[in-house]
């Protein structure tokens, strides 16, 4: 019990830490870069591992890189998507190492248009001297 407490205490008074957000920021620039650049590899290179996703009660782990499926992006074009964009980051907590971020992005298409709006939590963390998105709520 004592380590479980410890690991939930481990908490700042700072409510929001202006470096972490713009190196956690940076993180989130770099694996929408890769994702629009279709770039697997790069985008697995801004994720850590065990990376965590929840969408409504469901979660799925991944414990390693090359999880999305090979045709992942051959998918999302069927759509019509062409590119994603951030909205907005809005951190809603932070501390030194790990930054909530309440995030809007839109998928585009070619011209532009917007096809789908999403809100969802990413949490990102500095691991190791390197920050990686941790989990993502959907």
């Amino acid at each position: 019990m004592s380590s479980f407490l410890s690991f939930v205490s481990k908490t700042d008074s700072n409510p929001i830490d202006p470096d972490a957000v713009e190196e956690a920021s940076r993180c989130l620039d770099q694996f929408t870069a890769a994702f629009n650049a279709l770039d697997l590899a790069g985008m697995d290179a801004q994720l850590h591992f065990p990376h965590v996703m929840i969408s409504g009660a469901d979660t799925l782990v991944w414990d390693a890189p090359n999880q999305h499926p090979s045709d992942f992006f051959q998918r999302l074009k069927s759509t019509g998507w062409s590119s994603t964009r951030y909205e907005s980051k809005v951190p809603v907590l932070s501390s030194q190492d790990k930054v909530h971020f309440l995030v809007t992005y839109t998928r585009r298409s070619d011209t532009g248009e917007e096809l789908t709006r999403h809100t969802n939590l990413w949490i990102v963390a500095k691991q190791n001297d390197a920050w990686g998105i941790s989990l993502r709520s959907y």
